[in-house]
């Protein structure tokens, strides 16, 4: 099937993975800085040190959901499907929320919306996109850590923190959380096509986690 002749993105989806993408970052600044209400350090936001985790979130985390969904609409649009991503505020909110007042990231900003005739198979498919790009991502950024540790110290500013490693751990995490095989998460869709496929991608996303 060839894919549909439509514009590639909207000022609509534009404005939406901005949003969500801020958010994200923003979200794992606080889980990584440990800034939370419920251990009492809110304050840590006013640190230097949670400006740069924003900064390297937005390039790892940020990088992550991304290309997650971008992933997702490319292969939508691959079967001739029109796709958009759209945020949800409401999940959005409680993304920021969650982390900044118990240090807990639910990663849910929003869903790539697909209109089109598909199998099972190529909704698996598309689903298995992202969470796969997540894994390839966690992979890059585990080897750049091992090939080039000199860069990470230089963006770290000092302060102890590993960006290879923040990458690597964001989306290791966001490629597994992505497999709950339930709602409207990737991994209920990846389990109605093949639950061999899904079982080997969530013991891929343990691994990964473990390593």
């Amino acid at each position: 099937m060839k894919p549909l002749h439509h514009p590639l993105t909207s000022r609509i989806e534009l404005i939406d993975i901005t949003k969500a993408w801020v958010a994200i970052s923003l979200a794992f600044a606080f889980v990584y800085s440990g800034a939370s209400f419920i251990n009492g350090s809110l304050n840590n936001i006013f640190e230097i040190r949670f400006l740069i985790l924003f900064v390297i979130s937005l390039f790892t985390a940020g990088l992550g959901f991304l290309l997650h969904e971008l992933a997702h609409k490319f292969v939508a649009r691959r079967y001739g499907c029109l796709a958009e991503f759209r945020a949800s505020d409401q999940m959005l909110y409680l993304a920021v929320g969650l982390a900044a007042f118990i240090g807990f990231i639910f990663a849910a900003p929003g869903a790539v919306m697909i209109s089109g005739m598909v199998t099972r198979k190529e909704n698996g498919l598309i689903s298995l996109a992202g969470p796969l790009t997540n894994y390839v991502l966690a992979g890059i950024f585990f080897a750049g850590g091992l090939l080039f540790p000199a860069v990470g110290s230089i963006f770290s500013l000092g302060l102890g923190i590993n960006p290879w490693w923040i990458g690597f751990s964001i989306n290791a995490w966001l490629g597994l959380f992505n497999l709950l095989p339930f709602g409207n998460f990737d991994g209920r869709k990846i389990f109605d096509w093949s639950k061999v496929i899904w079982g080997a991608m969530v013991v891929g996303g343990f691994v990964l986690l473990w390593v």
